[in-house]
């Protein structure tokens, strides 16, 4: 009988990113990242690939939950 190997999914986590934005256009979201040289502002890539800068406002309710977002466009990066 073979030995099966455990597969620690801590391991590799340069892929994490990848899904969540994967995920994201699968059920028809944009994806936002942070980058450090995008300064206070994060990018918003569409489905489409198009990608902009915002800025988020985030809601939070009374246990300091965040319960909704707001993104303001700053400028188009491509597309």
């Amino acid at each position: 009988m073979s030995e099966s190997k455990k597969v620690d999914i801590l391991d590799n986590l340069n892929n994490l990113h990848e899904l969540g934005r994967q995920r994201a256009f699968e059920l028809g979201n944009p994806f936002y990242s942070k980058y450090s040289c995008d300064g206070e502002y994060l990018r918003k890539e569409l489905p489409t690939g198009e990608m902009f800068l915002t800025l988020v406002e985030y809601t939070y309710d009374e246990n300091d939950c965040p319960i909704s977002m707001k993104d303001v466009y700053i400028k188009q990066i491509n597309g």
